[in-house]
This record gives C-alpha cells, sequence and structure tokens, in this order.
C-alpha cells in the first residue's frame, strides 16, 4: 500500500550529438510532475555490469550527457533508466547500443578572425566535452568573395591551429564558413557554419 504504479520513461535514445552522447527519453504516461529519474550505463567488453553516473541520479530534467561519464570511448556502451517517485520506481528501460568514436556526431565549429593590415588569422573552436579534447578533431575553411560561388578551400587544419590569409589582394566582402571534421572508420563531417563576412582592403 501508498505504493503508486509507476509507468516506465518512454522514447529512451541513446543519440550522439554536437560532440556528445546524451541519453534521452520522455516521462511514462500520467507521470507525477516531480517524479526524478536514475540513469546507469553498460559496455559491450563488460555486459552486465550496470555502472552508475553520479550526475544523473535522481534528476527531474528527461535527459543525461554521457560523455564524460564513459570509460571508453572506443566500446559500444548503452544506457538505461528508471523513474522514481517516492518509495515507488518504475522498470528500467534500455537504450540501444552506441559508441561514441564511430557514431560521434559533430557541431560546426565557431569561427574567430582577427584582421591586420596586410592578413586575416582565422581560428575555429569546437563546444567540445572535456574529456574528448585530446582525439584529433579537425576543420575545413572555405573562403570566398560576397555573391560568388568561386570558393577556395583550405582542408585538413588541426583544431588547434590558426589559418594565416594574406589579404593584399583581396578587395570587398569577403566570407568565411567552416565545418569540423574526424576521422573514424569513415570521415564525418559537420555541416558549414553560418558565414561570417568582412571588407577587407576598403578604402572608405
Amino acid at each position: 500500500p501508498g505504493h503508486v504504479q509507476l509507468l516506465p520513461p518512454q522514447n529512451v535514445t541513446l543519440l550522439s550529438k554536437d560532440f556528445a552522447m546524451i541519453l534521452t527519453w520522455a516521462p511514462g504516461e500520467g507521470s507525477p510532475p516531480d517524479v526524478t529519474y536514475t540513469v546507469r550505463y553498460e559496455s559491450q567488453d563488460r555486459l552486465d555490469k550496470w555502472r552508475k553516473v553520479p550526475h544523473c541520479r535522481n534528476i527531474p530534467r528527461s535527459f543525461c550527457n554521457l560523455t564524460c561519464a564513459l570509460s571508453n570511448l572506443y566500446v559500444k556502451v548503452r544506457a538505461r533508466v528508471k523513474a522514481v517517485w517516492g518509495r515507488s520506481q518504475s522498470p528500467w528501460v534500455k537504450s540501444q547500443f552506441k559508441d561514441y568514436y564511430s557514431d560521434v556526431e559533430l557541431a560546426p565549429p565557431v569561427l574567430t578572425l582577427k584582421v591586420r593590415d596586410n592578413s586575416i588569422h582565422v581560428s575555429a573552436s569546437f563546444p567540445l566535452p572535456t574529456c574528448v579534447e585530446n582525439l584529433t578533431w579537425k576543420y575545413d575553411l572555405n573562403l570566398w568573395e560576397a555573391g560568388s560561388e568561386d570558393k577556395k578551400k583550405y582542408e585538413g587544419y588541426f583544431r588547434k591551429d590558426t589559418v594565416t590569409i594574406n589579404t593584399t589582394a583581396l578587395r570587398g566582402n569577403y566570407c568565411f564558413s567552416a565545418r569540423a571534421l574526424y576521422e573514424s572508420i569513415n570521415l564525418k563531417h559537420s555541416e558549414f557554419s553560418q558565414p561570417v563576412c568582412v571588407l577587407l582592403n576598403h578604402k572608405g
């Protein structure tokens, strides 16, 4: 008595988005508004050992960022979640298996431009979780004159690299856009970022 039949979370999905591995779910039907959730994960090299995720224990929200909790980014993992309300608990619901290394989905980098007298310095920053800083992220950069289809490509720069472009011969409005790259089992890349445009050698 005093126990409520708590329905399990629905649509439990492990997804890779913007460099992160995130478990998402929807509340079970008729869930009380103050229900909380607890998440665990297991990896394919140690099945049936469900590891705790300390920052996703009794949480009110319906997602959990697992990226930096994973013990190995190269092994497939799956996660499970249960609803908790007072002394009632729902059954666990499991996600499918995924691994960060081959399933990671990339977000476009954010470009920073520094205009000097005869050059422009372009760097790209990525919204990376700290634990994947050391993987070999790269980016491609495109440069074109606004209105033109003709793009100059700078390819395969490492994430921390700055691309320096001589602007002596460039006059007018020039645009830059970049995409993130990652070499896993196959080459992955993000969409290109929104263009950033600057006026070069503009004689006002």
